[in-house]
């Protein structure tokens, strides 16, 4: 079989894999990279774009009754599922020509691939010979083994049910299980969320959490702690969803959004003798290096932090590492993250039980309040911000928000807390007025310590 050589293989096109490898091209290196689907990967095709795409989308909703308090008369409405997904359908596919044209100096190689040894990738029946190869396959939902799992959908089916569901079940606490409650919710969807722990969103700082939870019930969305699926079964009007207690929910849908394991089947990585944790993360140093020196693997593939940025932000730490200075660095402290959730959420920097945990004394200052825009609008939504702050350096250590754009609003405050920001700083910024973003340099007096 005849074989091409190449300085780097990366397998997977994804954001991390296009990345790495348009930055290798650039510093001369010879690359190619394998994908066997739409270009873009995860966050692209099934994931961040669509999902906020479908976040505005639901948001609609909301605004025609609003407006009505603003002296907007809004005719009759109507939402059609088909144009919505024919429409994201249409941007999606401009963004895989979009990352198609971003490796136009990389040999791309249509199919799935696989390791046949430390130096060596087949795709179909080809053959490459590699100096080193980078794995960024990222994840793949997972589905628990409970009875009727064949009849559920993932985030990977969700976008583009034939029907758009009138009873949906969603079941799962964290981000993306929230996310689509939301959004199917300002859809027009009945949607039961069911989480098996004592409240949703975990990992996110516990005032956030409860005060989330109580936003989206108010939204519509009927919110279920404690709550464990049994089985799944099919009946003539739909699904019966059979709880741990007892208790059976009607659905048209039932979504699985339980979290999310490394792609790694079929690639080989036993075979060539790569170390993979239990859940098949490939184990990776510092510099991305797996057991196996010549290959690599950055994202999600690693199961570290599973934010499209991370991935990025590994691809061109890693392409200088073998291709540059050596100099580029990447930071975990710190990551500002959002979920679309209706309100939103933002969050950068450590929750208060983490920060208690890692200094002791803090001191805590929270607002709520309701905006300026709901005073007219109709809408009991509410907003609350929170800084965590460390009561002997008088940093501030974490900025969190549940309200609207929140994620746009903390993505500004995580520049400061990189910079190392105290509250005097944020206590002596000027506020920008009449902006929800103000309150978080005119909170003065701390609520906890």
């Amino acid at each position: 079989m005849t074989q091409q050589q190449f300085d780097l293989f990366i397998i997977g096109g994804g954001s991390g894999g296009v990345r790495a490898a348009r930055m290798a091209a650039q510093r001369g290196a010879r690359v190619a990279l394998a994908e066997s689907a739409a270009m873009g990967g995860t966050c692209v095709n099934l994931g961040c774009i669509p999902k906020k795409l479908y976040s505005y989308a639901a948001h609609f909703s909301e605004s025609f009754v609003e407006a009505r308090g603003f002296g907007w008369t809004v005719g009759d409405t109507r939402f059609d599922w088909q144009t919505l997904k024919a429409n994201r359908a249409r941007e999606i596919l401009r963004l895989n020509g979009i990352y198609e044209g971003l490796l136009s100096k990389v040999h791309v190689v249509r199919g799935r691939a696989t390791l046949l040894d430390a130096h060596t990738v087949v795709v179909g029946d080809q053959q490459f010979g590699a100096e080193r190869i980078l794995v960024a396959t990222g994840g793949w939902p997972q589905v628990p083994q409970i009875v009727g799992r064949e009849h559920v959908v993932t985030s990977n089916e969700v976008f583009d049910l034939p029907v758009f569901p009138a009873r949906l079940v969603v079941v799962g606490g964290g981000y993306i299980a929230s996310e689509f409650a939301s959004i199917f919710n300002g859809l027009g969807a009945h949607v039961i969320q069911l989480y098996r722990g004592e409240q949703i969103l975990r990992g996110f700082d516990d005032d956030i959490r409860h005060f989330a939870a109580g936003e989206m019930r108010k939204h519509g969305v009927d919110v279920r702690v404690n709550a464990d699926v049994r089985s799944i079964v099919r009946t003539s009007s739909g699904l019966d969803v059979q709880l741990a207690d007892g208790q059976t929910l009607a659905a048209d849908t039932v979504l699985y959004a339980t979290g999310r394991t490394p792609n790694v089947h079929g690639l080989g990585l036993d075979r060539v003798g790569v170390a993979q944790r239990e859940n098949g993360a490939v184990v990776v140093s510092d510099h991305y290096q797996s057991s196996v020196p010549s290959i690599y693997a950055i994202g999600d593939v690693t199961d570290r932090v599973q934010l499209t940025p991370v991935a990025l932000g590994e691809a061109m730490k890693l392409v200088d590492h073998l291709f540059g200075s050596g100099t580029r660095d990447m930071s975990y402290d710190g990551i500002p993250t959002a979920v679309f959730t209706h309100p939103n959420i933002g969050t950068v920097g450590l929750t208060e039980a983490e920060a208690r945990r890692s200094v002791g004394a803090v001191r805590i200052f929270r607002s709520e309040f309701r905006p300026l825009k709901h005073t007219l609008s109709g809408s009991g939504e509410r907003t609350l911000m929170k800084l965590v702050v460390d009561a002997t350096t008088d940093r501030v250590l974490g900025v969190h928000m549940v309200g609207a754009d929140a994620g746009e609003i903390v993505q500004g405050f995580a520049v400061a807390l990189k910079a190392g920001a105290t509250k005097a700083v944020f206590d002596a910024t000027i506020g920008i007025h009449p902006t929800a973003a103000e309150e978080f340099v005119t909170m003065r007096e701390p609520v906890g310590a």
